[in-house]
């Protein structure tokens, strides 16, 4: 008898470390800890037809201007991947050094800027969301906190004096009525504190629903190809037009908040690709 409760015992005692084994080991399946990459792609063009070409490539307003770009250069931001259950992966939020880039329209290879996005937990996703310019939180982490990014700003001229802080969008060129030969300068962004200062605060977030579930593997990197149309500058939901009370502006004056507001609506997801 005793013998028979001492098996009896051992089988139970067994049985609840196996199964325990078990648990662990299902906690520890590398498939939940699975992480792949992703890149996203930046067509800059007007009407949805990309590849501006910097100096050339006229387009005329609904105001009836017509006007190029000299440089095109703009900063995005604190990229979020939605997956198909709502569930949010913030890639590197709030941290310029590692998760903020520059779309420099000099940069372009065969009229695409792309960016490459490491270490992405393997899942499917679909929407992307991401800021133009620099959030506020981030922007006072202070130089410390971002110095690698500061310095590329500056090197790339997105940024004023530490003070003033980062330039979100950098549109310069020339426009007029019969021929673009008027020079325009229109650089927006925050100027410190914007609550302290009493500034508009021109940090946008743009939510972008894929039309193809964008599925990350260890094997899979999908791309993720966004189309800028820079038609939005003038012809936007607010019809600009450019003039000698504007054409050299910098900061988030009134004109600068409305280029914003129509430069938040200029994106838009063509396609992607699960290669």
């Amino acid at each position: 008898m005793k013998i028979y409760k001492f098996l009896s015992l051992f089988f139970i005692a067994f049985s609840l470390f196996t199964l325990s084994s078990c648990q662990n080991s299902d906690d520890e399946d590398p498939q939940n800890s699975t992480t792949g990459n992703l890149q996203i792609k930046f067509e800059n063009g007007f009407n949805n037809l990309g590849d501006i070409v910097l100096n050339q490539t006229v387009q005329t307003s609904a105001a009836g201007q017509k006007h190029n770009f000299s440089a095109l250069k703009y900063v995005i931001s604190n990229i979020t991947l939605i997956d198909e259950g709502g569930n949010e992966f913030k890639y590197n939020e709030n941290n310029p050094d590692k998760g903020a880039f520059i779309i420099d329209q000099a940069d372009a290879v065969a009229g695409v800027v792309h960016i490459d996005l490491n270490n992405i937990p393997a899942n499917n996703y679909k929407k992307v969301k991401f800021g133009l310019g620099i959030s506020q939180k981030a922007y006072f982490l202070g130089q410390d906190g971002q110095a690698e990014f500061w310095t590329k700003a500056k090197q790339k001229g997105m940024s004023w004096s530490w003070a003033a802080g980062y330039v979100f969008v950098k549109l310069e060129g020339k426009y007029g009525t019969a021929t673009a030969d008027t020079e325009f300068m229109n650089h927006t962004g925050n100027m410190g504190n914007v609550t302290a200062n009493n500034t508009p605060d021109l940090y946008r977030e743009i939510t972008l629903n894929l039309p193809v579930t964008a599925r990350v593997t260890s094997q899979i990197k999908p791309s993720i190809h966004i189309l800028a149309d820079f038609n939005q500058f003038l012809s936007g939901s607010k019809t600009l037009s450019l003039t000698t009370e504007n054409n050299m502006m910098m900061g988030s004056s009134q004109h600068l908040v409305d280029v914003t507001n129509n430069l938040a609506a200029m994106f838009k997801v063509d396609h992607v690709h699960n290669d």
